[in-house]
């Protein structure tokens, strides 16, 4: 068998902890031997065993003169909970490693694979390389810039819609559709939306699948309108208010008595870049965006987007006081467009989710 069948197995193990490793990546790790798995791992979330250890572990002595598979570079730094893998590695026996990319970690980045070739191990980088990022791209995005990697999701119908004029939009897509979203929202860190969506939809933005957490809820809401019984005040350790310095004391007070966390900034408009900093520095590593066209178009804008998540469904609403997707100035030439590349496209029961990284 190839190492490209045992590097794609190492991929499927670590996506198993999807949603539950942040800040680290996902890792999944095979050992094989004369053609043969001896023995598998994942890294199940933050704090507990990387996978290569859990591999070795199980495998015991058979390790020896065997060939180690994983999804990202074995790290060769001691962290605040888990030993180095390489040093883990090297005194198993393992004969060869083939990895499917470096780790951008600094940390890392091309050291652990070094440390291993110096012990006498043939190494191997660079096998389903494509693959591995697009599953750690929120650690990659991250680690590398210390900002989140920022989804902007949307559902609409067939002529770019996302509500009526009186702001109907539950539901555009259907079940599975819908089923989708939960376990995108289930596989991030935070979610975020602003006081207009809050107002008209009063959302909860929770993830509802069983054994998965929730991601923390993230408020735009510059003059503080947001209703004290809005859904998303109700898991109050969880949500956090973005809102201006200069906005009503009273209400501030209010919401910080019922354990809300509010982030302050200087201007009337909210700079999206300085929050996803301010959002990078709390250790949040991605940011689903969940709302209208007004948010849609200002973190568009403000080059925040790394992905973009179309479900569309077949309908049309029409007119020209239904709410588009995109809101804010129109581009007057095509060549100032937002690209959309490495473009999928899924069928969802009746819909289609048509998704892409935004060129940077």
């Amino acid at each position: 068998m190839s190492d490209e069948i045992f590097i794609r197995r190492t991929l499927s193990l670590a996506k198993r902890a999807q949603g539950r490793t942040s800040p680290n990546p996902m890792v999944g790790a095979v050992l094989v031997k004369n053609g043969r798995t001896i023995a598998e791992g994942y890294h199940k979330k933050a704090g507990t065993p990387h996978a290569e250890a859990v591999a070795l572990e199980r495998a015991g002595e058979k390790a020896r003169g065997a060939t180690l598979y994983v999804n990202l570079e074995p790290c060769c730094h001691t962290d605040k909970r888990t030993p180095p893998c390489t040093g883990r590695i090297i005194a198993s026996g393992v004969r060869r490693v083939v990895v499917a990319m470096t780790d951008p970690n600094p940390k890392v980045s091309g050291k652990g694979t070094a440390e291993l070739r110096r012990a006498g191990i043939t190494v191997v980088s660079g096998i389903e390389e494509d693959r591995a990022r697009t599953l750690n791209e929120h650690y990659i995005k991250y680690i590398s810039t210390g900002s989140p990697f920022v989804i902007l999701k949307t559902a609409m119908t067939l002529d770019g819609k996302i509500a009526t004029p009186e702001g109907e939009s539950q539901w555009i897509t259907g079940e599975k559709a819908r089923a989708e979203v939960q376990r995108l929202r289930g596989s991030v860190d935070a979610i975020m939306t602003a006081i207009g969506t809050v107002r008209m939809d009063n959302p909860r933005l929770t993830c509802r699948i069983r054994g998965r957490r929730s991601p923390v809820r993230i408020i735009i809401d510059p003059r503080l309108e947001t209703g004290p019984d809005a859904q998303v005040l109700s898991c109050p350790p969880d949500t956090v208010v973005v809102t201006r310095k200069s906005g009503p004391a009273g209400k501030k007070l209010l919401l910080r008595q019922r354990g809300i966390d509010l982030l302050e900034h200087q201007q009337d408009r909210v700079d999206l870049a300085w929050l996803m900093k301010t959002l990078g520095s709390r250790g949040i590593t991605s940011v689903l965006v969940e709302g209208g066209a007004s948010l849609n178009s200002s973190c568009l804008e403000s080059g925040i987007v790394d992905r973009v998540m179309f479900f569309i469904a077949p309908k049309m609403i029409g007119g020209r006081d239904s709410v588009p997707v995109v809101g804010g100035r129109s581009y007057r030439r095509l060549a100032e467009a937002h690209r959309v590349v490495g473009t999928k496209i899924r069928r969802l029961g009746e819909d289609f989710l048509i998704e892409g990284l935004i060129e940077k």
